[in-house]
């Protein structure tokens, strides 16, 4: 005899005994052979009991699509149990993708018609679930009937269905303006919370609804202060407060008309204090409706008065044990900002105190912040709290925290001397973490400030003796003792006790920094750059040391350290006459070689044009430009180009033979496109030819941030067909300043040895203020012809 098929608790009881996952799902499939089974043979009365069973098996995860047709047959059953597991399969197996809910259209027609209310809820749940555009467009005249002339439950049943015939299909917002009129005068808490609900989302779709309840907004100020002053009823009060659920609803909805309209959100006004002040927060739902407040008292045009007891109930929040609270705070303050600095900033002791915070993601929060509240004013002592917690904090948010110092102490340093102080203070505590251009950043307010270039190069000095795992540190260290190793050796300094260096100790210390490990190949290069600078400071038993250190590495594996080796020892050999000249100090920054002020972007290094190939517009640099070149032409012209080298490259003394080709052959820009534009984020190709190897295409990528905020974790990516060959260089930076700052760069070199058209796919990674992370890949097909040709 065949088995007899299982109820649905005995199917219960027997799956939950199952000892193994293999176990359970031989019996679901052997159940599931069953159902379908009864279902071909098509057992009315078994019907409704094996389509239960099969929802069991939907809800554990297991296939259940062909009970579909059953939850159809089910629905047009006249039994009201079997109607509603019907209705109740639908709303599990069917959606919109499928075909088959447009067959339920007639049903639930017929039951919105049905004489019992209990069918009537039945579809209307339904059809609030799962009902499509076309669907809802065809009982749009069902529901608005059922709303305005159904038993109360009924009604509110419509009245959420007409929510998501909303949403759906918002042309018949104007339809239902009338439907939701009348319950407003109603007291019944349930169909008036479904109204609200209603009126709120067709204010958000139509604009002529939003001009109509305008005039409702006194009718549901008195609404929502009844609510605050109503005394505990059982079956309204949660935790003691009146229908929470109706005031937020009234509070959003409030929040939508008052939008931009005066007149409107003075009427609102005092209701808004009135729930600000009287709400208890004792418990989360009272927490619940102060949010909303806020919300509201900063969505309209309300009074500076109630703007800051706004901010001052997020300044509570901060202080709430729910680490959850907290995060809510924390996000809305950082949105008020901007419009509410004062009155935020009178919170910034407290919102430091939640980087104690053991929840990461308060505590990521409260970072970002404590970096958007520092200014002039507070710059010192914000600075000194970051400090301490940039020492303490987990290593995912030291990239962070490290980067937003730097902007800050860039734009509310008080002096130079703070300045440089912070940030060697972040280089010593985050040396691996800081952005890429820290190195090239501080070197340039180092060099800009003559005044401290003793000070500068005796800190550095002594913490690179102490410490030298921190590359970004020990590079900066590395460059000024080659530029300012002379302040070193008299032991003159105004700023900080006097110290005299040995300079055999001197010449130690880069010669470990050469050795060492730890050191990268671009820390290794400023070492030895510096020490051909000191070759041109110190004695002759000195420079002869140093012209051995140099020979060593002219066999170094590393390519970049080898060519400047060579180089730097040809000039030992052959050209040792014009040594002190090439290697001389740098002048200060935004002065020309004369050391006399002129024109140009503060900033800017020794002789610039020559660097860049441009000619030369005073003679003291012409004669500076003769000389290199005579010096390069001795030193022969290279077969081929030599490599870009990355943005963390040593400022001075650069591959000579890269010089000469730049100052032969300049390369001449043949176009710029922009290539991304989306989130504030701007992203424009500026290409180049060298003209000695056309096949070489040279793509400068520029990044700038048209937003007020700081678009951090930046990443691009390229890819192009196999018959190119592509080699991306490491960005100036991968977080984009914000709006009026400096835009990253990044180099992007591109050999096309067949001169076939240009494709490429470009990667674009990045974070949004908000926290959210973006990825988007973006198809460049539209390449000019003189980018290949």
């Amino acid at each position: 005899m065949p088995e007899a098929p299982l109820t649905l608790p005995d199917l219960i009881r027997t799956i939950r005994a199952a000892r193994t996952q293999a176990e359970e799902r031989d019996l679901v499939q052997r159940e599931s052979a069953k159902i379908r089974g009864a279902f071909r043979s098509d057992e009315p009365d078994a019907r409704a009991s094996n389509l239960a069973k099969l929802l069991y098996l939907h809800m554990l995860g297991y296939p259940a699509h062909f009970g579909q047709m059953e939850c159809l047959k089910l629905v047009a059953s006249p039994k009201y149990h079997e109607k509603r597991i019907g209705y109740l399969g639908a709303a599990l197996l069917l959606d919109e993708k499928h075909d088959t809910h447009l067959l339920l259209t007639n049903s639930l027609k017929n039951d919105l018609r049905h004489p019992s209310a209990w069918a009537q809820g039945l579809a209307l749940s339904a059809l609030g679930t799962l009902g499509s555009a076309a669907m809802l467009r065809d009982l749009a005249g069902e529901v608005g009937q059922l709303a305005r002339m159904g038993q109360l439950s009924v009604r509110r049943k419509a009245m959420i269905c007409s929510v998501h015939l909303i949403r759906k299909v918002p042309d018949l917002t104007d339809a239902f303006i009338p439907v939701a009129e009348k319950p407003l005068t109603e007291q019944t808490q349930g169909l008036l919370h479904a109204t609200v609900t209603l009126i709120a989302e067709m204010c958000e779709k139509s604009s002529q609804a939003l001009e109509h309840f305008r005039k409702y907004v006194s009718q549901l100020v008195g609404i929502l202060r009844n609510l605050v002053v109503t005394g505990y009823s059982p079956d309204k009060s949660i935790s003691g407060i009146s229908d929470p659920f109706l005031q937020v609803q009234i509070l959003r909805l409030l929040r939508i008309l008052g939008r931009d309209h005066d007149d409107v959100s003075e009427a609102m006004n005092d209701s808004l204090a009135q729930v600000a002040t009287n709400t208890e927060t004792t418990r989360n739902v009272g927490n619940a409706i102060l949010y909303e407040t806020v919300l509201t008292i900063m969505g309209v045009q309300s009074t500076s008065g109630l703007r800051v007891l706004a901010i001052n109930i997020l300044g509570r929040f901060l202080l709430n044990k729910d680490q959850n609270i907290r995060y809510v705070a924390l996000t809305s303050l950082q949105k008020l900002l901007q419009a509410e600095n004062t009155a935020v900033q009178r919170h910034r002791a407290t919102v430091l105190t939640c980087l104690a915070n053991p929840d990461p993601t308060v505590k990521r929060r409260a970072l970002q912040l404590s970096l958007a509240l520092v200014n002039s004013s507070n710059v010192r002592t914000t600075t000194k709290e970051l400090l301490a917690f940039l020492d303490t904090c987990s290593p995912d948010l030291k990239s962070d925290c490290a980067s937003g110092i730097f902007l800050a102490a860039e734009k509310f340093a008080p002096n130079k001397r703070w300045h440089i102080d912070t940030v060697l203070q972040v280089l010593t505590m985050a040396g691996s973490y800081v952005r890429d251009d820290a190195v090239p950043n501080l070197i340039h307010l180092i060099g800009g400030a003559k005044e401290l270039h003793g000070y500068a190069v005796q800190r550095l000095y002594e913490t690179a003796v102490q410490d030298i795992s921190q590359q970004p540190l020990v590079q900066v260290a590395t460059w000024c003792i080659g530029e300012y190793g002379s302040l070193l050796l008299d032991g003159g300094c105004d700023e900080v006790e006097p110290k005299q260096v040995d300079p055999e100790e001197m010449l130690s210390l880069l010669q470990q920094v050469l050795q060492s490990h730890l050191s990268l190949p671009a820390t290794r290069a400023y070492a030895l750059t510096a020490l051909m600078k000191l070759g041109t400071r110190l004695q002759d038993s000195a420079v002869n040391r140093i012209r051995s250190v140099v020979s060593i590495y002219c066999s170094c594996h590393d390519v970049e350290l080898q060519q400047r080796a060579v180089e730097y020892n040809a000039l030992f050999r052959k050209y040792d006459h014009l040594r002190a000249s090439l290697l001389e100090k740098m002048p200060l920054v935004g002065r020309g070689s004369d050391g006399k002020e002129r024109p140009g972007n503060e900033g800017e290094s020794v002789a610039p044009e020559v660097l860049e190939g441009a000619p030369p517009s005073h003679p003291e640099q012409k004669e500076e430009l003769n000389q290199v070149s005579d010096l390069l032409d001795l030193l022969g012209e290279p077969t081929d180009p030599s490599p870009v080298q990355p943005s963390t490259a040593p400022p001075a003394m650069g591959s000579f033979l890269d010089l000469l080709q730049e100052l032969k052959e300049p390369a001449t820009t043949s176009f710029c496109m922009t290539v991304y534009e989306h989130d504030g984020l701007l992203v424009e190709f500026a290409m180049t030819r060298p003209p000695l190897e056309p096949t070489l295409l040279l793509i400068t990528a520029t990044v700038s941030n048209q937003t007020d905020d700081d678009i951090p974790g930046f990443s691009l990516q390229v890819a192009v067909p196999k018959s190119f060959q592509v080699e991306l260089l490491v960005p100036s930076s991968s977080t984009v300043p914000r709006r009026g700052g400096s835009p990253i760069t990044q180099l992007i070199r591109v050999l096309n040895p067949k001169k076939l058209p240009l494709r490429m796919r470009l990667r674009l990674a990045y974070t949004l203020p908000s926290g959210a992370t973006v990825q988007r890949i973006e198809e460049i097909n539209s390449f000019p012809e003189t980018a290949w040709k």
